[in-house]
């Protein structure tokens, strides 16, 4: 791992949480003095879900915020399973952000079509300022799983087979994912313990992908025993 990770453990899921929560309103309130504008890259998961709703309760300047999803999985556009559904619904819908600067993923299309959107937004979207990750227990990040090659290169990919239901998904590539002025991962729960330990041994995991300047892991004390 580069230099420039920092690994922050804190007690709990809710401790992740907050700590995240509250980096994401500082980074946002120092990108819009700087820039004008606040581009973040939503993760799925529990952990985020929780971060989501104590944006919801917070006050920002919301109009200079813009949003893109780091993956999405390819089902009816208002599917429960959704990350763009479950942050309307914990988020997004609660807070003032213009429409025109929410940027879903159209994984309703299917992978290809979705993907070959995708890309266009997300190249004219980068740098973004900073993009929030989870990691599964088989070290997988946004959709980037083992055992899966992509195109290095490119910005967005469809992604097939996957592991997980649905077997279609669209994700970020890790390329485009540590394009970022900063990256969070959030990791909570002793299921992850096993897969933290590889990365931290360095082991060529997806999650070992995301390479950028300014990377802050975000754990609980479950996640982080044993390492």
């Amino acid at each position: 791992m580069k230099a420039s990770t920092h690994w922050h453990t804190l007690e709990t899921a809710d401790d992740v949480a907050l700590a995240a929560y509250q980096r994401i309103l500082d980074t946002a309130k120092s990108a819009i003095a700087e820039r004008g504008q606040f581009k973040l890259v939503l993760a799925g998961g529990t952990t985020p879900e929780k971060v989501y709703r104590l944006l919801a309760l917070s006050d920002a300047d919301w109009s200079k915020w813009h949003i893109y999803y780091g993956d999405e999985r390819c089902l009816p556009i208002d599917h429960k399973d959704r990350n763009s559904v479950m942050a309307e619904q914990a988020f997004i819908s609660k807070v003032v952000i213009p429409k025109a600067q929410i940027f879903t993923i159209p994984a309703e299309l299917g992978a290809e079509q979705a993907t070959t959107l995708y890309q266009q937004t997300i190249k004219a979207a980068l740098p973004f300022d900073l993009v929030l990750l989870g990691m599964g227990e088989d070290g997988h990040t946004a959709s980037l799983f083992p055992g899966h090659k992509h195109d290095a290169e490119e910005l967005v990919h469809a992604v097939y087979n996957s592991p997980k239901p649905p077997p279609e998904r669209v994700s970020i590539s890790a390329k485009a994912l540590g394009n970022a002025r900063q990256v969070i991962f959030l990791i909570t729960g002793s299921n992850k313990q096993e897969a933290v330990k590889l990365w931290r041994s360095g082991h060529d995991l997806p999650i070992a992908s995301i390479l950028s300047d300014n990377i802050d892991i975000y754990i609980d004390r479950d996640a982080y025993q044993g390492s």
